[in-house]
């Protein structure tokens, strides 16, 4: 690769450089000014003071969110719901996009099934018949109601069609020669082949469930069984002054729902950051080959 070094080309570098960190500066700035706030005292935040450094410097809301005894029951329940959530939808749409992908010739209720699927991604049967559904099979207040509510995102499947179709056919006649069958070419080649389609939708599924807070808000009985974002999100400053000591009246005084928001925005943005870098290489990849049919 030659790469010029006329003035010209090194204006256009700096000032690309100069773009792209004034567009880094306006993603990073909205976490930033949310920690900020989160690590203010009260009046502070009340006042607009906080900009890009925290004013009254505490840990007060994060104290008061991490103290709690159900946080920590939440955040486990979280995970449950995350690890399943993405091994099912992993599973179940990566077996329903194979056969989709195949021709009407050799699967010949393809389109059927294809309508089917547009259907359900246009229109849904509504919130009191799924509410219903969901209890009347025994689900209701079970980690399952809020795994398999949700466990077949049609989007995804539609993604990882388009990924499978856009795969050389010659790897199937090979395949066949060879003796293989649907589940071995499906596991030994094309899950291989479409890994930057399926950590795309492996990072949608872990987002959807981890910040998801409706459907524990109406599947379960009472705030042992909340994920993490149904109890944040249910969460507010109450000041009971009754059964306080000093210290605690002191501290619970120093509390706002402003900065306990912001903690609360900060903590739920957390685990996809760190989980985001592992994946993002293979986000654009994923999408752009996913999402275009031949």
């Amino acid at each position: 690769m030659i790469r010029e070094t006329t003035l010209r080309s090194r204006v256009f570098d700096v000032t690309l450089l100069v773009v792209l960190l004034l567009i880094a500066f306006l993603c990073i700035l909205p976490l930033w000014y949310t920690l900020a706030v989160s690590l203010s005292e009260k009046s502070a935040a009340a006042a607009g003071k906080v900009w890009l450094w925290p004013v009254g410097f505490n840990f007060n809301s994060y104290q008061q969110i991490i103290g709690d005894r159900s946080f920590f029951n939440s955040f486990w329940i979280s995970i449950q719901r995350v690890v399943l959530g993405a091994t099912i939808t992993f599973v179940v749409t990566t077996m329903m996009a194979y056969p989709l992908s195949r021709s009407p010739r050799e699967f010949r209720m393809r389109n059927v099934f294809m309508w089917i699927l547009v259907f359900t991604l246009l229109f849904n049967g509504g919130l009191i018949p799924w509410y219903m559904t969901v209890k009347a099979i025994g689900l209701y207040d079970t980690i399952w109601a809020l795994v398999l509510g949700g466990g077949v995102p049609v989007f995804n499947v539609i993604l990882i069609v388009n990924y499978f179709r856009n795969l050389p056919k010659e790897l199937d006649e090979a395949a066949l020669v060879d003796g293989a069958g649907p589940w071995r070419m499906l596991i030994t080649i094309y899950v291989p082949l479409a890994v930057p389609v399926l950590a795309t939708v492996t990072l949608f599924t872990i987002v959807y469930h981890w910040n998801e807070f409706f459907h524990g808000l109406v599947l379960t009985s009472g705030q042992d069984h909340y994920p993490l974002q149904t109890l944040i999100q249910q969460f507010v400053v109450v000041i009971d002054a009754s059964n306080m000591t000093e210290d605690q009246y002191k501290r619970m005084n120093e509390l706002s729902n402003q900065t306990l928001n912001a903690a609360k925005i900060f903590i739920a943005m957390l685990p996809v950051l760190i989980v985001y870098p592992f994946l993002q290489r293979f986000f654009i990849h994923g999408i752009t080959l996913g999402s275009v049919k031949e």
